[in-house]
């Protein structure tokens, strides 16, 4: 074995320690992830962004968005699970997520603190970066006797997961139609476990809020006959007064193999982002996501739904600055704070 001087073997050691302590700094100064959305560029740190459940659009259509921006936009987004929209307006206001889903109630009953906000108070350290599609409010069965979300009455019914916006939208459909959670058998389920429940036959009826067609749907009629309730139109014109927030909405025949169209009502799916997220990294963002979506249509249909004029249509909640810029070189002005 060759020999080493111990005088040579300090200066190995001594040249070690330099090029260690000289990366750990460098690693300092470059990127990973930012607790609180405030780091130094988009491109050198992660935006993390809560979507959904697995079996949801959210999670589907994040984890696409946050690929190609990743690839093509030179912003790093890691889309993450959830338990959905108000988890996720929770999520960015501890600073355990910089991007968040939200449907287009939830974050105004937030950014105001009514409704399902009521007891946390409001939360306002976030902005819009836009609307991207509708969320129909589907009434899943098995059962061919529920026609009418008054036949839910004493039944087993997933209204969502308990931090999620279905719960709401649950209460308001019940609602319109003479009926509240407690004259149900009211089950906190994530779109998932719904899914199981009805292929188990453990419940009788699930509440899913999500672009059409879903998932966990599909998955479900894939294995057993599923059928949608439909909501009548007076009683949609009744909903639509009391909370201008939805729109009506058809679900076309064909999707899960329906033999009609089935009426229903819909929110907006809006992406919302920390205030203190850097307007660079949104505005690359944004136009990754509104430049691109007509060629990415085969990476997720909902793509074909996106559009310059929807992502620029809240009113409730203020843009943040990156998104205003986009859209102000499209020629839309909105609001910012």
């Amino acid at each position: 074995m060759k020999k080493i001087s111990l005088k040579k073997l300090g200066l190995v050691f001594t040249t070690a320690c330099v090029a260690g302590v000289m990366a750990f700094a460098l690693a300092g100064c470059g990127g990973g992830s930012s607790d609180n959305g405030g780091g130094d560029s988009g491109a050198s740190s992660t935006l993390r962004f809560v979507t959904g459940g697995e079996a949801g659009t959210y999670y589907a259509f994040g984890s696409v968005i946050a690929q190609h921006a990743t690839n093509e936009a030179g912003v790093e987004v890691t889309a993450l699970s959830s338990e959905g929209s108000k988890a996720n307006v929770i999520d960015l206001a501890d600073s355990n997520a910089e991007l968040g889903f939200c449907q287009s109630d939830v974050m105004s009953y937030a950014y105001e603190g009514t409704n399902v906000f009521a007891d946390e108070g409001a939360v306002t350290n976030f902005s819009t970066l836009g609307t991207l599609y509708e969320e129909q409010v589907q009434i899943v069965t098995c059962d061919p006797d529920i026609k009418s979300p008054a036949d839910l009455k004493g039944k087993a019914v997933s209204v969502g997961a308990a931090n999620s916006g279905t719960y709401f939208n649950a209460v308001d459909i019940l609602g319109a139609y003479g009926l509240t959670v407690d004259d149900i058998d009211a089950q906190n389920l994530n779109f998932a476990d719904s899914t199981e429940g009805l292929q188990d036959g453990k419940i009788d009826a699930a509440f899913v809020v999500a672009g059409a067609p879903t998932t966990s749907i599909e998955t479900l009629s894939a294995s057993k006959t599923a059928y949608l309730v439909a909501l009548d139109d007076e009683h949609v014109d009744a909903l639509l007064k009391a909370s201008p927030y939805y729109s009506k909405a058809t679900i076309p025949a064909g999707t899960y193999g329906l033999k009609e169209d089935v009426t229903t009502v819909s929110v907006g799916a809006v992406v919302i982002v920390r205030d203190d997220v850097p307007e660079d990294a949104v505005y690359a963002l944004t136009a990754d996501i509104f430049d691109n979506a007509a060629n990415l249509t085969e990476n997720h249909a909902k793509y074909a739904e996106v559009s310059v004029e929807k992502g620029a249509s809240v009113t409730t909640v203020p843009y943040h600055a990156g998104a205003a810029k986009y859209f102000k070189e499209k020629g839309i002005e909105v609001p910012t704070k």
